[in-house]
């Protein structure tokens, strides 16, 4: 027979509603009470019917993170801090993995998995500005990344123009002039690539340096290879530059392990500055100068404000948070 909640308050000596209090983290308890209820507890092996209670209480205390790529660095590491900061809430986290295909984010908006969570915190990418009516959903949300702007829901996110003017402003002010890009889409207007293409045009313009297309490598996908393909077609086109901005780390990761096989000095001939302040970007050889955008604050900030919209401690429209960002300094790009 399954332990119940009066077989432990017998035990315990106790109410079923002070188990029930201890149980949910009621703060007005007396420390010898809530000694006995626990060890009450651990005796007798008793567990929470969570189904129970959420039929109760409307809530299950978990939410759900759906992410494009977990083999992606940045979003391994992102799924990490919303897990670390929904767990100091109170909340467990399903993960899901959409592989930035448009029809399965789709279906994950409308899934009855939805009912099993409390709200979602979801990262675009196949989808588009043509889908921002699609973000109306009868749950609360909260939007990372940036394929869709303006939306009915939160969306916290990081400052990408300007992230990547400063990348390229601090490669500038190392006297670097020739700055190749390694991860451009082609034809992209809206996403990540090409908002940190414009930071990087911004800077060259400011700084009275032309843009030149030749110095863009252009990529599909954002891993290692992609960075050390583009690389290579650079190096193979003749093209020269003293300098690599690779448009994520795993893109600068990849370009710099080619220039180190053509015999090309990091950063002596060619300084290397990467995006995203992986933590493995610390460990490389030589380390890879990068911007770090806020990954812990958009995931903390993230979270938070979900717990909000679920507690309905906050109403009223649709709120843009922007984290804050730094250039990171290491032995890729020196000033």
């Amino acid at each position: 027979m399954a332990v119940t909640l009066h077989d432990v308050a017998r035990a315990s000596g106790v109410s079923i509603k002070t188990v029930s209090n201890v149980i949910n983290g009621y703060p007005h308890i007396r420390p010898a009470t809530k000694e006995r209820v626990e060890q009450a507890i651990a005796e007798l092996g008793y567990t929470p019917n969570l189904t129970a209670r959420s039929l109760r209480s409307g809530k299950t205390d978990a939410i759900a993170l759906a992410l494009p790529d977990l083999a992606l660095s940045y979003f391994a590491e992102l799924a990490a801090s919303v897990i670390e900061a929904a767990e100091a809430s109170g909340l467990s986290v399903l993960v899901e993995q959409t592989g930035g295909d448009r029809d399965r984010e789709l279906e994950l908006l409308r899934s009855p998995r939805r009912q099993l969570t409390d709200g979602l915190i979801f990262s675009a990418l196949g989808m588009d500005q043509d889908d921002v009516a699609r973000l109306d959903v009868p749950y609360p949300m909260v939007l990372l990344g940036e394929r869709i702007f303006d939306g009915p829901t939160d969306h916290v996110t990081m400052r990408n123009v300007e992230a990547s003017r400063a990348a390229t402003e601090y490669l500038i002010a190392s006297g670097r002039r020739r700055i190749a890009i390694v991860g451009a889409h082609e034809g992209e207007v809206i996403g990540s690539a090409a908002l940190r293409l414009q930071g990087y045009r911004e800077a060259l313009d400011a700084a009275g340096i032309p843009f030149d297309e030749d110095l863009i490598g252009y990529t599909t996908f954002w891993h290692r290879a992609n960075g050390a393909l583009a690389m290579r077609e650079l190096l193979a086109r003749g093209v020269e530059f003293d300098a690599v901005f690779g448009l994520n780390d795993t893109l600068a990761l990849g370009a710099m392990r080619v220039l180190q096989e053509a015999g090309r000095r990091v950063p002596g001939d060619i300084a290397v500055i990467g995006f995203d302040g992986l933590d493995e970007a610390e460990y490389s050889i030589p380390s890879l100068t990068t911007v770090d955008p806020g990954r812990d604050w958009i995931a903390r900030t993230a979270v938070a404000t979900l717990r909000e919209r679920i507690d309905g401690s906050v109403d009223g429209p649709p709120r843009t948070l922007l984290a804050d960002f730094r250039v990171l300094e290491r032995e890729s790009a020196t000033r």
